[in-house]
């Protein structure tokens, strides 16, 4: 058996390419469009994993206009997981985007982020936890993750 990809579904597509690719640093790696179907698939990974993707997917709304379905809160899915250097420069990089940090890296270790479509993303320290740090070692958690 081999792992092929996560796939969730997405509101805005810009959005969503945003928080992924330019907060988190992932790439784009193929993108389909099916016209017949009125979806977009859009294929992501980490330069570490290209083989781990997170697989986009945008239906689009239908030919009289009508939106796709309300896709709800998104906590029926649980989370994905992200290895990163510095947990605490990835923090400080999201929320430079306008990104909440919904549970600080308090510990060095670990931290939760929402993208647009409410799909909840931990961020893991590679190797041991960093040293607490402020502003996050006092920072309270924030809504849902």
């Amino acid at each position: 058996m081999k792992y092929l990809h996560t796939m969730i579904r997405v509101r805005d597509v810009d959005a969503t390419l945003r928080f992924f690719c330019d907060g988190l640093g992932l790439r784009e790696r193929r993108r389909k469009e099916s016209e017949a179907g009125r979806f977009t698939l859009i294929f992501l990974s980490a330069d570490a994993s290209p083989d781990a993707e997170v697989e986009l997917t945008y239906n689009w709304p239908a030919a009289d206009g009508t939106p796709p379905e309300d896709y709800g809160s998104a906590r029926n899915f649980g989370h994905l997981a992200f290895e990163v250097d510095d947990i605490y420069a990835a923090c400080a990089h999201l929320q430079s985007l306008g990104i909440t940090i919904h549970r600080p890296p308090r510990d060095g270790h670990m931290a939760f982020v929402r993208s647009p479509d409410l799909i909840s993303v931990e961020l893991l320290q590679k190797g041991e936890r960093l040293p607490p740090a402020e502003p996050w070692a006092s920072m309270p958690n924030t809504g849902v993750w």
